[in-house]
């Protein structure tokens, strides 16, 4: 078996973070009263944390630090907005999900393109 590389155990690493933290965020929006924000981060945090694990297997690196860009933005600013009351700075909740969308495609193209 191939020692992974730093890069790819760092994005195994942070999927484990996203998704203990989805499953947190989701325990504090049942528990204590969290509104659609929370629910909203919550779940994006779940999704893109296992997301961010398969393109740790397939080696899609690019893909893996665009998606980790953008689920830190987006959920960043929303749970900015639910637990602090604003917005880590404008439009980084839009900015984080148009990354999330290139991270998406980006995923996509790294399936396409051929082996080196």
């Amino acid at each position: 078996m191939v020692e992974p590389s730093p890069l790819v155990r760092t994005l195994v690493a942070i999927a484990g973070l996203f998704g203990a933290s989805g499953v947190a965020v989701f325990a504090l929006a049942a528990h204590a009263g969290g509104d659609e924000a929370m629910r909203t981060a919550a779940l994006f945090l779940l999704l893109h944390g296992c997301a961010l694990a398969a393109t740790a297997a397939l080696g899609a690196r690019i893909a893996g630090l665009v998606l980790v860009a953008g689920t830190l933005l987006f959920c960043g600013d929303l749970l900015a907005r639910a637990w602090l009351g604003q917005r880590l700075f404008p439009m980084a909740a839009p900015t984080g999900g148009s990354l999330l969308i290139i991270g998406w495609l980006t995923l996509a193209f790294s399936a396409l393109r051929r082996p080196e």
